[in-house]
Parts: C-alpha cells; sequence; structure tokens
C-alpha cells in the first residue's frame, strides 16, 4: 500500500528536477547561451526600433548615438540608417554605412540594394553602382523583381539605355513601377518613338498604365510631335477615366495638344479641368505665351490674379520667354516687378536665366548684367542666359571671355556654353584656328562631341573662317546627322562659294529620308548663286513648292534675284523681284543695282535705285551704291548730290574685317 502511494510523488520529483535540482555544467552552459541569444535579439530590436523613430523625426545624431551603443548589429540597422540618410539625410553617409556593413561581414538583404543604388543614381555615382550590380551577382539577388527595377533606372540615368532595356527584358517578372521607371527613362532620352513601342509591349504584358504612365507617353507625344498619336492616347485616357481624375494627366494634354500647334483644343482640355485646379491655369497661360498670344497670355495673367490664383514659376518663364520674342521691356519690366513681389527672383535659377535673357534679348544688356551679378549663386544656366545675352548684343568677345571665367571657376559647362562660345568665337576679331582646334577639343574631352548643336557650331566656325575640310570633317564624325547638320554643312559650303558641293549634299540629305526646310533650301541657293549655277537654281527654286509643300519667303527670292542677275538675266531678275512678297526688300533691290552696274544696264539700274533710296534712305551704303551706279553711267550731278545728301545726314560706312586666316611665311 505504501509503495503505491510513492510512485506519483516520485514521478513529480522527477519531472520538477531539472528546475530545482543541481545540473551537470554542460546542461547550464547551453541553457544560460540560448537565453543571452534570446535577450540580444530582444535587445537589437528595441535599438532598431529607436533608431527608426529618430530617423523619422529628424534626430540623426540621437539615431548615430544609439547605433554607437549597440554591441551587436544586424541588416536591419543598416538598413534603416542607408534608407534614413537617402530619403531624409546626408545620401553619401549612406553609402559609408553601407561599405562599413559589407566589411563586417552582414550580409545584405533585398531591401538593402533598392536604397543603395537609388542613391547611386540620385548622386552620378555610377561608377559606384555598377561595383553594387556586381555584388548583387556575387550574393545571388540578379533575378530580384525591385532590386532589377533599381538597376534599370541607374542604367537609365547613365544613359546606358539599351542595357537598361536589356535588364528590363530578362526580368522574370515586371509590375507597374518598373514599366513607368522604363517609360520615364526612354521619354527623358529622347526616344519617343521607343517610346509608343514600349506602350504596346506594355499592352501585350497585360499591364494595365495608370496615370503615371500616361504622363510619360503624353509628354513623349508631345516632344516628339506625334499628333495622331497623342490624339489615340487621349482617347484612351479619357475611356479609362484618367482624364477627370488625375490632374496631371490633364494638364499633359493641354502641354500636348499646344506643342503639336492645336490651340483650339488645348483650350477645349483647359476648360474640362475643375476650376480650381492653379496648375491648369499655369499650363494654359504657357500655352498662349509659347505661341506667342501676347493678348490672351495677359488676360488670362490678370484674370488668374483676379481669382486669387498664383502664377508658377513656368509663367513666369513662358511670360518672360514672350517679353523676349516680342522686345517688350516695359512689359517686361512690369514682370520683373511681380517676380520680385512673389519672391521668384533668388528662388528659382528658371526664372534668374529668363530675366537675363529677356534684359539682353531686349537690348539692355546693363540690366542683364545686373542680374546676373545680384545672384546668390552662380549657375551654369545663368552663365548661359548671360552670354546668349552678349552673343544678341554684338558683344562677342565678352562671350569668348566668359567661357574662360567658367573653366577657371569650375563651373559646369554644357553643350549651350560651348555653341554659343564657338558662335561668339566665329564672329570674333580674335577668331583663330588654334581657338577652333582648342575648344574642339574641350568639346571632345567632355563627352560633347556628338552633340548636334556643339557640332553645327563648329562647322560653322570652321567654315566662316575658310577651313571647309575641317567643317567636313567634322560633320562626317557625327554618328547620325539630322536636317540640322546636313543644313550646317551646306552652309558651310555656300559661303565658301561650293556650289556644286551644296547640291550634292542636299541629294544625299533626300537620299537619307530627311526633308530639308526652308534655311536648307536658303543655303543651297546661296550656294547656286556664288557659283553661278543659273539652270541648278531655277530647279531648286521650282522644286520646293512642287516638290517639298515649301513655299519660297523674300530670302529666296532675293538669292534668285541674285543669281539671275549675276548671270546678266536682268529682265527675268526684275520680273521675279516683282512677284516677291511685297515686292521686294532692300536687299533684292541693292543686288538687282549692283547686277546693273556690272551690265551697264541704265533702265533697270534707274528703277532699282529710286526705289533703294525710298526703302532706306538713311543708310550710308546705299546712297554710295546709288551715286557710283549714277556716276558710271556718266550722270555726275546727280552722283555727287546723292554724296552731298549722305554727307549732310552725317552717314558714315561701317567698317569691315576679315576672318580668314592667312598662314604668312616670312
Amino acid at each position: 500500500m505504501q509503495s503505491i502511494k510513492w510512485l506519483p510523488l516520485v514521478r513529480t520529483i522527477t519531472t520538477l528536477a531539472p528546475k530545482y535540482l543541481p545540473m551537470s555544467s554542460s546542461t547550464s552552459t547551453l541553457l544560460l547561451d540560448s537565453y543571452c541569444k534570446s535577450n540580444t535579439h530582444e535587445v537589437v530590436y528595441t535599438k532598431n526600433r529607436s533608431i527608426d523613430k529618430m530617423i523619422r523625426s529628424g534626430n540623426f545624431d540621437v539615431a548615430h548615438d544609439i547605433f554607437d551603443e549597440m554591441i551587436t548589429r544586424d541588416v536591419v540597422t543598416y538598413n534603416l540608417l542607408i534608407s534614413g540618410h537617402g530619403k531624409y539625410g546626408i545620401p553619401e553617409q549612406a553609402l559609408y554605412f553601407y561599405s562599413e556593413m559589407v566589411s563586417e561581414d552582414i550580409r545584405e538583404s533585398p531591401s538593402t540594394f533598392p536604397s543603395v543604388l537609388s542613391i547611386c543614381s540620385d548622386l552620378g555615382f555610377y561608377r559606384e553602382g555598377i561595383q553594387v550590380h556586381c555584388r548583387i551577382l556575387k550574393v545571388g539577388f540578379g533575378f530580384n523583381l525591385y532590386i532589377g527595377g533599381s538597376l534599370v533606372g541607374l542604367y537609365m540615368r547613365m544613359g546606358l539605355d539599351d542595357l537598361a532595356l536589356r535588364l528590363f527584358g530578362e526580368l522574370n517578372e515586371r509590375n507597374l513601377a518598373t514599366w513607368n521607371l522604363v517609360l520615364r527613362g526612354i521619354c527623358e532620352l529622347g526616344r519617343f518613338d521607343d517610346l509608343l513601342g514600349l506602350y504596346s509591349e506594355m499592352q501585350l504584358d497585360n499591364m494595365e498604365a495608370n496615370g503615371l504612365s500616361f504622363c510619360y507617353l503624353i509628354r513623349g507625344c508631345s516632344n516628339g510631335r506625334f499628333f495622331n498619336e497623342g490624339r489615340q492616347l487621349h482617347c484612351h485616357v479619357i475611356k479609362l477615366g484618367w482624364a477627370n481624375s488625375n490632374i496631371f494627366v490633364a494638364n499633359a494634354v493641354v502641354d500636348f495638344y499646344s506643342a503639336c500647334g492645336s490651340l483650339n483644343e488645348a483650350k477645349k482640355s483647359f476648360l474640362a479641368i475643375p476650376f480650381e485646379d492653379v496648375i491648369s491655369w499655369n499650363s494654359i497661360l504657357s500655352v498662349y505665351a509659347d505661341n506667342g498670344l501676347f493678348s490672351e497670355a495677359l488676360d488670362l495673367f490678370y484674370t488668374m490674379q483676379f481669382w486669387g490664383k498664383k502664377p508658377s514659376i513656368r509663367s513666369f518663364v513662358a511670360l518672360l520667354n514672350l517679353s523676349s520674342i516680342n522686345g517688350n521691356i516695359l512689359f517686361g519690366k512690369q514682370i520683373h516687378c511681380c517676380v520680385l513681389k512673389m519672391g521668384f527672383d533668388n528662388g528659382s535659377v528658371h526664372v534668374q536665366s529668363a530675366l537675363i535673357d529677356m534684359y539682353g534679348k531686349c537690348g539692355e544688356i546693363t540690366n542683364s548684367v545686373s542680374v546676373y551679378e545680384s545672384l546668390p549663386k552662380t549657375t551654369t544656366e545663368c552663365c548661359n542666359s548671360l552670354m546668349t545675352s552678349l552673343l544678341h548684343c554684338g558683344i562677342v568677345d565678352d562671350v569668348v571671355e566668359m567661357f574662360g571665367l567658367m573653366v577657371d571657376e569650375g563651373i559646369g559647362i554644357d553643350e549651350v556654353t560651348f555653341s554659343t562660345t564657338l558662335k561668339a568665337f566665329s564672329k570674333s576679331v580674335l577668331a583663330s584656328l588654334a581657338g577652333c582646334r582648342l575648344l574642339q577639343c574641350c568639346a571632345i574631352k567632355l563627352g560633347f562631341e556628338s552633340n548636334v548643336s556643339v557640332s553645327c557650331s563648329l562647322i560653322d566656325a570652321y567654315s566662316r573662317s575658310g577651313h571647309v575640310q575641317l567643317a567636313l570633317q567634322v560633320f562626317q564624325q557625327l554618328p547620325s546627322s539630322n536636317v540640322f547638320c546636313f543644313t550646317s554643312i551646306i552652309n558651310g559650303f555656300a559661303r565658301n562659294g561650293l556650289g556644286r558641293e551644296c547640291l550634292e549634299m542636299l541629294e544625299a540629305m533626300i537620299q537619307k529620308g530627311l526633308k530639308p526646310d526652308k534655311v536648307t533650301f536658303l543655303c543651297v541657293l546661296t550656294g547656286c548663286s556664288h557659283s553661278g549655277l543659273v539652270e541648278e537654281g531655277r530647279l531648286v527654286f521650282n522644286s520646293m513648292k512642287s516638290l517639298h509643300g515649301i513655299s519660297p519667303d523674300t530670302e529666296h527670292f532675293s538669292c534668285m534675284v541674285d543669281l539671275l542677275g549675276r548671270a546678266g538675266l536682268l529682265d527675268e531678275a526684275e520680273e521675279l523681284l516683282q512677284q516677291a512678297p511685297e515686292s521686294g526688300d532692300c536687299v533684292m533691290w541693292s543686288s538687282l543695282l549692283q547686277s546693273c552696274r556690272f551690265y551697264t544696264n541704265e533702265i533697270v539700274g534707274k528703277i532699282a535705285a529710286k526705289v533703294l533710296l525710298e526703302l532706306d534712305p538713311n543708310d550710308f551704303a546705299v546712297h554710295l551704291q546709288v551715286s557710283k551706279f549714277f556716276s558710271e553711267i556718266g550722270e555726275f550731278e546727280a552722283s555727287i548730290q546723292i554724296r552731298e545728301v549722305a554727307m549732310a545726314r552725317k552717314m558714315s560706312k561701317e567698317i569691315g574685317h576679315s576672318l580668314i586666316d592667312l598662314n604668312i611665311c616670312y
């Protein structure tokens, strides 16, 4: 009986023994390690939450103190500091923490790499970004969707769009955010044809576009002037309801119709936007200003102020540009006052740049320089605006000097800087072959040798100084030539009297599928005129309307009058001149008179002389030309009388200079 009663008690003691009875040393060590490990995880978790809280509140110093006090850190700790510095703090500090994390042999998590890659992309640390890509492949995260999207964004920002698209195509899965990343990159790179192709591929991938997607697509149609494609997108946007629900899409539609010159459609799209939206007001104001509709833009500007709608930076820039185009300095100064009143004078580089440009284009270069000197910080954009203003006012030597100043002070130089400097240099008395070569070397060193505007300016600078072969070499080295490049080299040939080469280049341009514009034909006709290619000039002039649908302007008629006059076909030249817009200008009649002097045609010459004096009675060159004509036909009294009139009006002839370098050996 007693043994049976004690059995339950023995079992109870045996069960409780591990908790209360002495244990072996190995057993106690194992349990202690387990307890410490559990406690360590809890401490790290608590510290991480504190770091996260401090970062979100902006207390980075406190977050760093907590981090320094931690004996043990994990991947979450470093991720918090990396992403926190990337979003709210010092991005460079985030890369330091990532480097420390790798050196501590703490393995990254999938959320580590998107933060690091985003920082490398934003700061332009492309070399470091490629190193991170190698690290991603090493640790085996190459097929992660979010990491892959960040890599696509990095290579898009680097301009390696083909590599970015290849990575994009290799992703096992593609979400909407990744698609939008690619659409944005392709749009910013100007590959508008590829943008529409990506949208078709996106639809085949059963991925439904959102408002951000349509903003990029519509912007691409705006920049590429794809009117039909843009209208189809507009219909699709209306069908899906984004036109009414997304204000950014609605304003993108307004900008699209404006860029394509369809102002009525732009206005209809604006009226469909809710009245309260201030973005749409600024959009339509910019539309009016960009299209030169001065009164409409001014009325809308006053209406905005009446209804309490605050103009944006974009509106002020558009209004200042409108003032520059019209040369309306009074309106420009009024807008400047509004800019000062609303505090945009020191807060926006774009407004500062537009102010400098406005005063320069209106001929008040002193005010342009004053705005530049009052800037709190000198930027590339403002320097470019001052350089273009100086060039517009004919102060070309100061443009070249300012380029040197930008180099000395380490101010960033872009394609606008190079293009403006080359234009000024080609017109300066300081121009030389060595100077052009030096600027070309600088452009090549900084990676602008393939830029269209820089290359065209180089072609112009070389051809102006007589070095046509060097200009042709620049043209031939371009990876792809557009209308502007062809026009530049044709102009260079024409300036140096190479008419045959002008015609050959025009033919090559057409065979390449490029459509010549009015400037291209003007350059070709000039080359024909300087080379005496009468029949070829006739064919080019007649083909403008019949084959290319381009109506000749006054300049085209002037070239043909000069061409026919040089060939002695004065009757045909006079007949063509009568067909010109407004019966010709001073340049046409001067050209005709010059031909009459050469071929001693008194009848047509007297008509041209009379019209010339009526068209420009205050030009000394006109009086001198007419005086010489009457002297050459034997009417000396008329010649002396015209000279006396010019002397009485105190006219003077502008002194010219040559831009041709002569290699003289002594």
